[in-house]
């Protein structure tokens, strides 16, 4: 890439995959434009490259055909001197695994990170949120197992499931009083979390009134 790339909104993979679906003859109808972007997005999450994806997808027909679009979407974006949204950090992370120079100059810029909602950070995130704090250790992240809802684009609980083990000297801080809710609220919410086989365990209370029953 020169200094000088373009970043591709939304609308610009969209084309982008329309123009490469259709030079590989692959019918958006059964395999629908916005699904194949999604697929490529969660393997760029996990840093999986189109080669890796392509071994990964085996003899399974749709993921070789999205092992396809997404080598010539690649390669497109490539020659246009194009990333998209993904790529940003993908490249990031690259970047800073490749270039030990390159990393040193931003670990002493950035020697205090702060990271919130990190219950919802994907793979390539850790990565670097990791990269960047490996020299200083200075990291301090907010985030509540019980709220993790966005395995589905790409988050990985385990990030904050194991932060202890990534960082054993970390101290950890449960806020546990709640300014917002009622007590009828909380108490619910208690009770259907308390099911939940994996979590950190906390117990939420407050100083509000009962309020209404749900």
């Amino acid at each position: 890439y020169t200094s000088h790339f373009t970043i591709y909104d939304t609308d610009d993979s969209r084309r982008l995959m329309k123009e490469c679906m259709k030079a590989l003859n692959l019918d958006d109808k059964s395999l629908p434009i916005k699904s194949v972007l999604g697929e490529i997005s969660r393997a760029k999450d996990n840093l999986v490259a189109p080669k890796d994806y392509q071994q990964q997808a085996g003899s399974d027909f749709r993921l070789c055909q999205i092992a396809k679009a997404y080598q010539m979407y690649q390669r497109r974006l490539m020659e246009a001197d194009a990333m998209d949204f993904d790529d940003l950090l993908c490249n990031t992370v690259k970047l800073l695994q490749e270039c030990p120079d390159v990393l040193e100059h931003y670990q002493n810029k950035f020697r205090y990170i702060m990271v919130d909602e990190y219950q919802d950070t994907n793979h390539a995130q850790y990565l670097f949120i990791e990269l960047l704090a490996r020299k200083s250790k200075n990291l301090c992240v907010v985030g509540d197992d019980d709220q993790s809802i966005y395995k589905f684009r790409g988050a990985t609980i385990a990030n904050i499931m194991d932060f202890e083990k990534t960082y054993p000297n970390a101290a950890v801080i449960r806020l546990e009083q709640n300014y917002r809710s009622t007590k009828n609220i909380l108490n619910a919410a208690n009770a259907v979390i308390a099911n939940n086989v994996s979590r950190k365990g906390k117990k939420l209370w407050t100083d509000n009134p009962e309020g209404k029953k749900i």
